[in-house]
């Protein structure tokens, strides 16, 4: 079942590319207080996520942030040496938190996972934006094509 509107977020153990390497985390202590926009997507390294999504959510952070947004986080079904990497070619920095679902743990949680595997993929997340208060979901857009009109940041923007 897909995580709707009023549900709270489930605590699933996670990992952060951190300086040294992968550190584990929790979704409950990264989503679970303040004003969070939280955005998943396919996977690093792939056309729409590095070229659009993610640049968009990094170029818009301080527009997010002056609309009362504590906190931007982006979840992949990625390890944490590739979200490190992609951060790193995107430029990121503490703009937003990377988060990486290695196994789909979080996403299965969510139950936003989509089976890619005839795509070469295997099980990785649907393209979505979350809006979260305290924990808990006020607002959910997920993707129903491959385009990027629902979840973008100028489209979380206009939510706020």
């Amino acid at each position: 079942m897909t995580i709707a509107v009023g549900d709270k977020i489930p605590d699933v153990k996670v990992q952060l590319p951190g300086p040294s390497g992968p550190e584990a985390a929790q979704t409950g202590d990264l989503l679970g207080t303040g004003t969070v926009v939280l955005f998943g997507l396919p996977g690093a390294f792939t056309p729409t996520c590095s070229d659009h999504h993610l640049p968009g959510f990094v170029v818009r952070a301080e527009d997010l942030h002056a609309k009362g947004v504590d906190k931007i986080v982006c979840v992949s079904v990625n390890d944490a040496f590739v979200m490190k990497a992609w951060g790193e070619a995107n430029e990121v920095g503490d703009k937003v938190t990377l988060i990486a679902d290695g196994s789909a743990a979080f996403t299965k949680e969510l139950g936003l996972e989509v089976d890619l595997t005839g795509g070469g993929l295997g099980v990785r997340s649907k393209r979505y934006a979350a809006i979260i208060q305290a924990g808990v979901v006020t607002d959910l857009a997920v993707e129903e094509t491959l385009g990027l009109e629902v979840s973008s940041a100028d489209a979380v923007l206009a939510k706020l």
